[in-house]
């Protein structure tokens, strides 16, 4: 083994083979979260597999060398505890919450499940019928359609355009070498990192893990990713069997490691975020009363970023709903924030960020992905600091960058016309 490093509230350590763990002790907690967090995701599929990753997901709960599926999935529940998994178009991750005295288990499992599954024909076939009801429940869900089919407009022929699931056609077509080729090609111990967090130290989570993680096998390959290139972004009707118009507009922005990120968070907040006061709610929904809801959000990647505003209105109101997102846009592109919005947009910020790392389960997974993305940890203090420094000024010229009229692609999901 090789010595541990420190971060800011977090510790790594570095195994012989390569594979890093980080972790974060939180004393009186009852329970540890863990989790292989992977630099792998639907991006990194070949064409012609589109949907394996987030296939991979379901079929490491099939069987592994040692273990049948009911054996997965036994292990932790009658422990009380849970196994998950989850994938996005830059990352996967296998996870796992258990009484702290548990976690050598927890540990064991997932990396039984992570490191040898053994992806079974019989199951392959089973589970995708499961998909495909999964792909059609979507399908009967606009405000998650709508998303996909966005993507698609805004990446057209890049893999970040794909859907998740991926297609009909290519879930039909994946075989079981489908699965192992995947796996060879996009296993790296440095595009993957082991993350937990518990009542325990450093030292006690290393001695506890050591005998399932330092004996595998190293293995790394070169991430390769190719960036979308510059391309004209369409706007495109859809007619559907729905009574309310779903509308999405939005346009590419700031990668994941750009100086604009945080502030463009800021801004994204203030336009459309969670909280009920963002301009778009207040105006749209509160003041005109026009839908139920709006909201924006901004998706960075490793190489670029994806931001975008929906809302659903009854189709005669779609004109005027639209009108009032451009207004609310051109109020910030146009004037600085002012001292006291300014104050309370930093303020509201910083609050959600404290209080997403309050739950123990999204923080573990955090770590994982900040070491993937980034290769360090930044602490509360660190980001609160950044914010602070923020400036009115800093921020519309952000605003003007970012939110260009000419740079915007729009999908509208229409209700068809009755005969």
């Amino acid at each position: 083994m090789s010595s541990a490093a420190s971060i800011p509230d977090y510790r790594i350590y570095e195994f012989s083979n390569g594979l890093r763990l980080i972790h974060k002790q939180v004393p009186g907690c009852k329970v540890v979260h863990c989790g292989f967090i992977l630099n792998v995701g639907s991006r990194d599929e070949l064409p012609h597999i589109q949907g394996i990753a987030h296939f991979w997901e379901h079929m490491a709960f099939k069987g592994t060398q040692k273990r049948k599926a009911f054996h997965i999935i036994n292990r932790l529940e009658i422990l009380g505890g849970e196994l998950n998994a989850y994938t996005t178009k830059e990352k996967m991750a296998f996870h796992a919450s258990v009484l702290a005295s548990h976690f050598g288990k927890a540990v064991d499992l997932l990396t039984d499940i992570t490191f040898r599954s053994v992806f079974p024909e019989k199951e392959i076939e089973k589970e995708k019928r499961v998909i495909l009801e999964e792909m059609a429940m979507y399908q009967d869900t606009p405000d998650d359609a709508i998303q996909d089919d966005f993507d698609a407009l805004l990446f057209p022929g890049h893999p970040l355009g794909n859907n998740i699931l991926g297609t009909e056609e290519s879930v039909l077509s994946i075989r079981q070498s489908d699965f192992t080729d995947f796996f060879s090609r996009n296993i790296s111990f440095d595009r993957l990192v082991f993350s937990s967090v518990g009542p325990f130290d450093l030292e006690k989570a290393v001695k506890i893990a050591a005998p399932f993680l330092e004996n595998l096998q190293p293995q790394f390959r070169k991430l390769e990713r190719e960036a979308p290139t510059n391309s004209l972004l369409p706007r495109k009707e859809i007619l559907k069997p729905i009574s309310q118009a779903h509308v999405m507009l939005g346009c590419r922005a700031f990668p994941l490691l750009h100086p604009n990120r945080l502030a463009f968070f800021l801004l994204n907040n203030v336009l459309g975020g969670p909280a009920m006061t963002s301009r778009l709610n207040f105006s749209i929904r509160e003041k005109y009363g026009l839908v139920y809801g709006v909201e924006s959000h901004y998706a960075p990647y490793i190489d670029t970023g994806s931001f975008s505003i929906y809302f659903a209105t009854e189709a005669g109101k779609r004109a005027k709903a639209e009108e009032l997102v451009w207004k609310e846009i051109r109020n910030l592109t146009d004037k600085p924030l002012t001292a006291n919005q300014l104050k309370n947009a930093k303020e509201q910020l910083k609050g959600q960020l404290a209080m997403a790392e309050e739950g123990n389960l999204s923080l573990m997974l955090m770590l994982g992905k900040s070491i993937m993305d980034s290769g360090k940890v930044q602490s509360l203090v660190e980001i609160f600091a950044e914010i602070d420094a923020l400036k009115a000024g800093e921020l519309q010229e952000i605003a003007m960058q970012a939110w260009q009229h000419e740079n915007w692609t729009k999908l509208s999901f229409l209700p068809e016309k009755k005969q």
